[in-house]
């Protein structure tokens, strides 16, 4: 089908709108879990698997789609990861009981890693570098809108028409996603893998890619990005709730503020790291992070003082996502982008867990306070290891805007370095 070249917002808005629909399906989970219960019968200790379910589904896919995004296209694999995402959505029509439902929640997290790195991977391949922590800071915020619209007004429709209607709701946002990217969206034109993919071949580029001491430290860095925040954010309401004496309803105003924080100010550091570099907009936003996790405990007294608090870490939380995410798309050429952002999405689903189940023991054991200071050395070793560890294109090294890959380096070869075949440069459908 050929797609003429579309606008960059439109582009924008309609990864946003992926984003949206994608993330705002798995938060509804959580405050629906109860209802679900209720509805089907369900005990509250089967309950958990539909969360973890999703998510190691996520994780398997997201490493096997990178190298067929690379081959195929980042186009084909938003028309099949939204398309997929719209069926399973659509399906909980289906659910009766525990088992179905098991499965449909599968299902969607199959789509969810068909998908994860894709919106990212297509702005790296249709915007320039120096675009990119624009175009990226406001797709993702479509995760905080979610947090802000998507779940009170499906918590909302699941009180009032039962649980399946949020995902109904979503189900139409993502179809509307399927066909903006089917209609609007061009393939954009850049070099792809002409490898045939295949498990060991997968397992073998992978390892290539980890050999680079930046990938691997990027890596590393998102890893531990998605570690601090878990180890913080899991048991945070829990110790709101009986140190702090929060309601629910508190809680609920809280979260919601903490997305208006990454709302306001994921865009305009993205924005702001395109001009001013990646790098030390990341580092500020570790060394902040990290300072105001570890004195939580220590200011926050009351319920009051909790919102201004979490406003300012969930900004400075947004403030390194975009930035982060951009100078990850410079660390490979663009054949190779796929299978870096999945590896790196997969990883953090890993790094959420971990986090998720030191923080209920670390919790258990001494309370909340040691537990933020854990995930606020983390929150630092993130920065440090960017700062130090992750070379900038156009800062640390003398490149023509991307870090060799733009159409860039082999990637078993050293930063900077070019295929002979590629010394012309792809033209960008975004300049």
């Amino acid at each position: 089908m050929n797609v003429p070249r579309a606008h960059p917002l439109l582009v924008v808005f309609t990864l946003w709108l992926l984003v949206f629909s994608a993330s705002s399906q798995i938060m509804i989970i959580a405050p629906i879990l109860p209802l679900v219960g209720t509805e089907l019968g369900i005990t509250e200790a089967l309950l958990g698997t539909l969360v973890s379910a999703y998510s190691v589904m996520v994780g398997i896919f997201a490493i096997i789609s990178g190298p067929f995004s690379d081959r195929i296209g980042r186009r084909q694999i938003l028309l099949l990861g939204s398309g997929l995402m719209t069926l399973a959505l659509a399906a909980h029509v289906l659910v009766t009981g525990y088992i179905s439902f098991l499965a449909v929640r599968i299902l969607a997290g199959v789509a969810g890693g068909v998908l994860s790195g894709s919106a990212v991977s297509y702005v790296g391949d249709y915007f320039p570098y120096d675009r990119r922590g624009w175009a990226t800071g406001w797709v993702m915020s479509g995760a905080a809108f979610g947090q802000i619209i998507g779940i009170p007004l499906g918590v909302v429709l699941a009180g009032a028409f039962g649980f399946r209607t949020p995902f109904y709701i979503f189900a139409a946002s993502m179809a509307a996603t399927f066909l903006l990217v089917l209609l609007r969206l061009p393939q954009p034109d850049v070099r792809r893998s002409r490898d045939r993919v295949t498990a060991g071949g997968a397992l073998k580029e992978y390892g290539t890619m980890l050999r680079r001491k930046e990938i691997a430290s990027a890596a590393g860095a998102f890893f531990l990005m998605f570690l601090g925040v878990s180890l913080f954010v899991v048991y945070l309401p829990t110790w709101l709730e009986r140190e702090i004496g929060a309601t629910a309803n508190q809680i609920a105003i809280l979260f919601l503020i903490g997305g208006v924080a990454n709302v306001l100010v994921g865009p305009q550091a993205g924005r702001i790291s395109d001009r001013a570099g990646r790098k030390g907009i990341i580092l500020l936003s570790c060394v902040g992070l990290s300072v105001t996790m570890a004195l939580t405990t220590v200011v926050v007294g009351t319920v009051t003082a909790a919102y201004p608090w979490f406003f300012l870490i969930m900004g400075l939380v947004a403030m390194r996502i975009g930035p982060f995410s951009a100078l990850l798309t410079a660390l490979v050429r663009d054949d190779r982008r796929g299978s870096l952002l999945s590896l790196t999405v997969a990883l953090g689903q890993v790094g959420f867990a971990v986090g998720g189940t030191l923080s209920g023991l670390i919790y258990a054991s001494v309370g909340f306070g040691p537990t933020s200071i854990l995930a606020a050395a983390s929150v630092m070793g993130m920065g440090l290891v960017v700062w130090v560890m992750v070379p900038e294109p156009g800062r640390d090294l003398p490149t023509d805007g991307s870090l060799g890959l733009s159409p860039g380096a082999d990637p078993s070869t050293p930063s900077g370095s070019r295929l002979p075949e590629e010394d012309g440069s792809v033209d960008d459908p975004a300049r």
